[in-house]
């Protein structure tokens, strides 16, 4: 029974939440009708209890308990996360993180509901709160986000100076084509010094012996 408890807790949470984003879609849902009395059991290594999804009536039903599935998936959250990646798929499956039992469709079926679910979130708002409340909470969001993306430019360009001036473990471009000169110029100077000593040898070569007996 305590096992039970939780498995119906968390099936009708998903329902509810489910059912609810269907509703507010705003593209509506027309996917499910191809869907119709299917069902995708997934079965996650986190629980201890599978989560059948059904079709039924242009809604999902949830449950906690081994169904009959037209597709089964077993793996864990991490690696059904990275199922938005379809050629993430046959990878998964060749490291052992993910199987799939059934009619793929089925899962390719509910995976483009999901990602055919778009929500406007303000004209939601809007209706509890009103619409100058919503305006300026949208507003305020918006100015953090550019807050918070100033803040990852800046840090990324604190580290590039933390590491160029005080570790020294990165070269500026100038640094870079001071380097390059001193090598072009040593490198002429050695062609130079080289080409000096042949001809000298040319002409220790090419000189009368000297005689020695005189």
């Amino acid at each position: 029974m305590s096992m039970l408890m939780p498995a119906q807790t968390l099936s009708a949470t998903l329902e509810l939440v489910i059912n609810k984003a269907l509703a507010l879609n705003i593209h509506g849902n027309s996917q499910l009708d191809k869907l119709a009395g299917l069902t995708l059991t997934v079965n996650l290594s986190e629980l201890a209890f599978p989560l059948s999804f059904t079709v039924t009536g242009g809604q999902i039903m949830v449950t906690g308990i081994e169904e009959r599935a037209d597709c089964e998936i077993n793996t864990g959250i991490k690696t059904l996360l990275r199922l938005k990646k379809e050629q993430a798929v046959t990878q998964l499956i060749k490291e052992d993180l993910l199987d799939i039992q059934g009619d793929l469709k089925v899962a390719q079926g509910f995976a483009a509901v999901a990602d055919n679910l778009e929500i406007d979130w303000q004209s939601e708002l809007a209706r509890y709160i009103g619409d100058i409340a919503t305006h300026k909470l949208v507003q305020t969001g918006q100015a953090l986000k550019k807050k918070f993306a100033f803040a990852a430019r800046q840090i990324q360009s604190d580290a590039g100076e933390y590491l160029v001036h005080e570790q020294k473990l990165a070269v500026t471009n100038s640094q870079l084509s001071y380097f390059n000169e001193q090598v072009s110029t040593l490198a002429a100077q050695t062609q130079a010094l080289a080409t000096r000593l042949q001809r000298m040898d040319e002409q220790l070569k090419t000189s009368p012996a000297t005689d020695t007996n005189k």
